[in-house]
């Protein structure tokens, strides 16, 4: 498999940036372990990325493996005519996985095995992978990909990237803001776009080609759309007061977005093909925080129609309008579940903001985080981990959690607040 669509983002990056960090903080009891065996390579010098490191680290990042420290192996196989499994067994081992890189015309080419200690039986024989040079990386991702959903039976998100926002404060000069777009472990931050004007609810388009966000570069807020490959930007917006909250449609023809230019905040979309605007909510309490459900026939909002913030959805073909959250005076920023199964959402309880999910058949609410002004859920293509803004240490930072809260890590910035992070689609 030929890895493009990483090199085709990077063509966007204007800055290299300070990269998020990963401080994995709670795991799932009994991971599984693992013992991913440096690559044997014969270059003259060095590969310019571990890629064995890296797998192990993406990996260890989902929670549900550990990895054997390459200080306790007992032997380095890079091919299955090098396996003892009894060397693995004695270790606690349970899967372990062997490759090889060359590099050909300036290219990389990996072949991998993954196999089975227990049952000594090979899972993944000699899969293929190649990619030019500074995509290491993506081999790698995509090798991590591959292997989690070969062991966990779930599609691996590891070649994701993600969108957020970074804030500076400077002492008499304007606060500056930027847009960032990174891999899923926040490694590769690339600058899509710089303002001293804030930049607010960047998100993605289904095919991972666009991104939409709210900018007030024109002294008020409004909506861009902007190609990931060319930089190239549109106004879609410039309507007097609110103008907020980009969501694309699940087929990518449509935003939902809230603005108030007839009086009050309101749920609308527009149609990316014929820039036709198109009123879904009319109520006289404030309607925003639009997202779209997984089938695309209704859209989830935020409004204080109840008397506090609650998230309804309403039906497009029908305008019926339902209430989703009861439990609480406060839930907000809804975000429904590819498969459609559990929604997402700003949750606070005793006065603390956290983030929570619920089983949209059985009503049940289940608290996620245990931080505090936790905010702006984003969940992974995959649906097994979500993305959120909180506070750490003083500063504003992402933080991952996943959808069953047996997983947490931290991805705290060396400079400046982060906040509004935005998973991305898969990309193939």
């Amino acid at each position: 498999m030929r890895i493009f669509v990483a090199l085709l983002l990077s063509l966007c990056a204007l800055t290299a940036r300070a990269q998020l960090t990963i401080e994995i903080t709670q795991g799932v009891d009994n991971p599984t372990r693992i013992a991913v065996v440096p690559m044997g390579w014969s270059g003259s010098s060095p590969l310019p990325e571990d890629v064995s490191s890296i797998v192990s680290a993406n990996l260890e990042r989902s929670g549900q493996f550990e990895s054997v420290p390459r200080t306790s192996m007992l032997s380095f196989p890079s091919k299955e005519a090098d396996v003892f499994y009894r060397d693995w067994r004695v270790m606690g081992t349970e899967f372990l996985l062997v490759g090889n890189i060359e590099e050909r015309g300036g290219r990389y080419y990996a072949t991998y095995s993954l196999f089975d200690v227990l049952g000594q039986r090979k899972v993944i024989s000699n899969g293929k992978v190649d990619g030019g040079a500074g995509q290491l990386r993506d081999i790698a991702h995509h090798i991590s990909d591959v292997v989690y959903e070969k062991i966990t039976g779930i599609r691996g998100a590891f070649a994701t990237q993600i969108l957020y926002v970074e804030a500076f404060q400077r002492v008499n000069q304007p606060d500056t803001f930027r847009l960032m777009l990174a891999d899923a472990d926040g490694a590769r931050p690339r600058m899509l776009l710089e303002s001293d004007e804030p930049l607010l609810s960047p998100a993605w388009s289904p095919d991972g080609r666009q991104v939409a966000y709210v900018s007030f570069e024109t002294s008020r807020p409004a909506i861009f759309l902007q190609s990931l490959a060319t930089g190239q930007r549109e106004q879609l917006t410039d309507f007097t007061g609110l103008n907020g909250a980009p969501a694309f449609s699940p087929d990518g023809t449509k935003l939902a977005m809230v603005l108030s230019k007839d009086g009050n905040p309101e749920i609308y979309t527009l149609d990316l093909r014929t820039r036709q605007f198109t009123r879904i909510t009319n109520h006289y309490a404030i309607d925003t925080e639009p997202s779209w459900t997984a089938d695309g026939k209704g859209v989830v909002f935020t409004s204080n129609r109840g008397g506090k913030p609650q998230i309804y959805q309403v039906t497009l073909a029908s305008g019926r309008v339902e209430r989703l959250t009861f439990d609480g005076e406060y839930n907000a920023r809804g975000r429904v579940s590819l498969d459609g199964n559990t929604l997402v959402m700003v949750h606070q309880r005793n006065g603390v903001f956290h983030i929570a999910a619920q089983d949209l058949t059985t009503g049940t609410l289940r608290i996620l985080t245990e931080t505090n002004l936790d905010e702006s859920p984003t969940i992974a293509p995959n649906g097994a981990m979500l993305l959120y803004a909180t506070r750490f240490g003083g500063k504003g930072i992402l933080a991952a959690v996943s959808l069953d809260a047996g997983t947490k890590y931290r991805l705290p910035s060396k400079q400046g607040d982060v906040r509004e992070p935005a998973w991305s689609p898969f990309f193939n």
